[in-house]
């Protein structure tokens, strides 16, 4: 006995390794024509030799309301070849009497599209008596003696909310405020959620709080994951799906609306059977809270609209200390901090002889996350001193900035001294600039005296005209008299 059930065991192994290399097949049923006002219409996708391991939303049909979805499964061993079948199945309520089209669709089964041409469905009266075509939740319903009515679904209480936060209600101008669109569940939450055309909803979201006038930067979320947070002593699961810094260019007040957000909310079934549908497709609309911001002017300055906002620290870096005259040396200005680094300008060059330098290199990191932006840019110099001596490269460079939590405009100065050995680079360092202007044409002119004779006939022509001038307005005058 022992050896035959061993032996049976085998060959259903067997048979289900068999079962794999057969080919993958997706059907896709709609229910009937002609339903009742107490009826449900169906759309089953049944995939051969394969589990549903995933799929994407059923379309929505005018008219109707999502019901639920059920899944069933079947194995069939004919002569000794093992086939199998698993069905998910969409339930949709009628709302009202008609005649409404299904467009043709597609769904996506385990990754890939499958398509269907749709159909007319025509809605009549309440039918006294249900066939196959209706309420049938439980396929195996009449096989176990169990009545083929539909579940009775009940909505549990939720406890989330949709929230627009910012984490500042009054900036200067050119200072950040974080902007952050989320979804909160409490972690004693008990009703079931799921996220709809996430994607879709943000765009139009978007449309109506971005402020104009303002520099945004995009945390560019891709995926929506949960976090644990603790608000007021209680702990809820953060779904964030929106979060960027905006740097307003001028004072004024920026408004953010009262916005909606639509998430799919299940009802669950008042007496869950192991076949049937235990759950039933809803939506909820949760609505956030306005918000405004008050852009305040900086204080007067004569760089006022000039100067970056924000928290900044100076980082420089130099090649050497000790110099010799007429030789290069590296110097890095970085600015890191807080703040618009986009917005960065280059150091203001003080006006100083013997030190000479070019356009810099710019390099910038930029950093978003942890709801600020912060980064680095850093001006590379190539200097060359003249004269020797001790050069202080703050007598040289300076950059201003408006620090907003002090609110009062700072410098960043550099801090290092150069000491520079040699002879005197002065006159080589003339000999290798361009004068421009005259001094271009030396070498191209002619060092011919040029011919006097044209001057004799210029200024003869010069007479002669105001000559006949004069006698012009002599005549004029006699005829007036």
């Amino acid at each position: 006995m022992i050896k035959t059930t061993l032996r049976l065991a085998f060959v259903c192994f067997a048979l289900l390794l068999v079962s794999f290399s057969y080919g993958q097949e997706v059907q896709i049923e709609l229910g009937p024509d002609e339903i009742g006002l107490n009826e449900t219409f169906t759309i089953k996708v049944t995939l051969s030799n394969d589990k549903i391991k995933s799929y994407d939303q059923f379309p929505e049909i005018q008219g109707f309301q999502k019901q639920g979805i059920s899944q069933s499964s079947s194995m069939n061993i004919i002569n000794g070849q093992m086939s199998s079948s698993n069905s998910i199945i969409q339930y949709y309520k009628p709302t009202r009497k008609g005649q409404f089209t299904l467009g043709n669709f597609s769904v996506l089964i385990n990754g890939e599209s499958y398509s269907s041409p749709g159909k007319k469905i025509t809605v009549t009266d309440a039918s006294s008596a249900q066939g196959l075509g209706g309420n049938v939740y439980d396929p195996f319903a009449e096989f176990f003696g169990r009545s083929a009515e539909e579940p009775e679904f009940i909505e549990l209480a939720d406890d989330a909310f949709f929230s627009v936060s910012v984490d500042k209600d009054e900036v200067f101008a050119g200072e950040g405020f974080t902007v952050t669109l989320a979804f909160f569940m409490s972690e004693q939450n008990q009703a079931p959620f799921q996220f709809y055309e996430a994607g879709k909803q943000l765009d139009a979201i978007l449309k109506k709080i971005k402020p104009n006038g303002a520099w945004e930067e995009n945390f560019n979320i891709t995926t929506i994951d949960d976090e644990i947070v603790e608000i007021n002593g209680k702990r809820w699961n953060r779904f964030k799906v929106y979060e960027a810094t905006f740097f307003p260019f001028s004072e004024g007040t920026i408004e953010i609306p009262r916005v909606p957000w639509e998430m799919i909310k299940y009802k669950v079934a008042k007496n869950p059977s192991f076949f049937g549908a235990n759950r039933q497709e809803d939506f909820k609309t949760f609505y956030s809270a306005p918000k405004t911001i008050k852009v305040k002017p900086l204080p007067p300055h004569p760089l006022k609209n000039e100067v970056a906002v924000g928290l900044y620290q100076l980082r420089e870096n130099i090649s050497t200390l000790e110099a010799t005259t007429g030789e290069g040396f590296n110097y890095n200005f970085g600015i890191s901090g807080v703040g618009n680094i986009n917005s960065i300008a280059a150091p203001k060059r003080l006006s100083g002889a013997n030190l000479n330098t070019f356009d810099p290199n710019v390099r910038q990191q930029i950093n978003r996350g942890y709801g600020r932006v912060s980064g680095i840019k850093e001006f590379n110099y190539f200097i060359t001193l003249n004269e020797a001596g001790e050069y202080n490269l703050k007598d040289y460079f300076s950059w201003i900035y408006f620090d907003p939590i002090r609110a009062v405009y700072d410098t960043l100065q550099p801090q290092a001294k150069i000491i520079v050995s040699g002879d005197s680079k002065i006159n080589q360092a003339l000999s290798g600039q361009r004068l421009g202007g005259i001094y271009d044409r030396i070498a191209t002119e002619s060092n011919q005296f040029s011919n006097e004779e044209y001057k004799y006939y210029f200024t003869a022509a010069i007479n002669l005209l105001l000559l006949g001038a004069v006698v012009l307005l002599a005549v004029l005058i006699i005829k007036k008299k």
